[in-house]
């Protein structure tokens, strides 16, 4: 778990409190020479990439190029990056980091390829790292050393990254920073919190409040199971979420219910908090649910 308090003396974007990430679900990374090469390499390099392409084209099964394979936008130049982020505005972008040598980043492509043909309202960009002077000039400045390399970005602010992640992790990372269609309602200050609340005082439904950090590891690996109840118990209860480092009003609503750690959990009833969970245990999580809609649970 996370704590507020080493939220607040930490600056957001470090990423040293993250979990480590099982070895089973994660590829090895490999390292990118971000040095000048001579044009012959060069031209060899580009021949790699070539072969990436058709590679992972191959393994998704389609014989598109990237830069027309489904969503997925490769970008050459720091600028065609900045100007894709500009594009997307608020919406979430994620960039994975390749190069043409690294088995991993050819392993890894084809799930995001699969992530973007059932995420419409998310971004997907692919730098090839060791394609130009110029991709490398990319890489130097968004400091990237290790492929794959997967960066999340919102309103040209980088909110996350993780390095040599698997299948899994990366489809858990995408749906946790870029849920906007899924039964959980998401909460973006004290204001919608009160709304949610009198909205359902006359239906009488458990509400269940998850309250996070952008950068927390506990909260990204419970998520999927939050949107999974969200869907099953969708006629008795509802689920809703808010990170508390999103602006000052959120911070200031997990200061007002006494939220030290996160992902906290709270559970409201016809305007009432009558409970509260701290943890990313699943199983520990259904229980206090069931609990609060009071089935009793041996």
């Amino acid at each position: 778990m996370a704590t507020i308090t080493n939220f607040l003396s930490k600056p957001p974007s470090s990423l040293a409190t993250f979990p480590k990430i099982n070895n089973s679900l994660c590829f090895p990374h490999s390292f990118i020479p971000f040095v000048t090469k001579p044009k012959a390499l060069t031209k060899k390099l580009e021949t790699n990439r070539t072969y990436f392409i058709t590679k992972a084209a191959a393994v998704s099964g389609t014989a598109k190029k990237v830069e027309s394979d489904e969503r997925v936008q490769q970008v050459h130049s720091i600028e065609e990056f900045d100007e894709a982020l500009r594009m997307a505005k608020n919406k979430l972008v994620v960039v994975e980091y390749a190069a043409s040598h690294s088995y991993h980043s050819r392993k890894i492509y084809p799930f995001m390829v699969d992530l973007s043909r059932t995420c419409n309202d998310v971004d997907f960009l692919l730098v090839m790292g060791d394609e130009s002077e110029k991709t490398r000039e990319l890489c130097e400045r968004e400091k990237i050393e290790q492929v794959p390399h997967f960066s999340f970005y919102k309103s040209m602010e980088k909110i996350h990254e993780e390095e040599g992640i698997g299948p899994d992790v990366l489809m858990g990372d995408v749906l946790y920073y870029g849920d906007n269609h899924s039964g959980v309602v998401q909460l973006h200050s004290r204001e919608d919190v009160e709304k949610l609340i009198a909205d359902h005082k006359a239906d009488h439904k458990l509400i269940v409040l998850d309250v996070g950090l952008k950068h927390c590891g506990p909260c990204v690996k419970v998520y999927p199971t939050v949107v999974k109840l969200s869907k099953q118990m969708v006629d008795t209860v509802v689920f809703a979420r808010m990170n508390g480092d999103e602006n000052d009003s959120c911070l200031a609503f997990l200061k007002d219910m006494n939220v030290v750690e996160v992902p906290t959990f709270l559970f409201i009833r016809d305007g009432d908090i009558c409970g509260r969970y701290v943890g990313s245990g699943k199983g520990e999580l259904i229980g206090e649910i069931l609990k609060y809609q009071g089935v009793r649970v041996t």
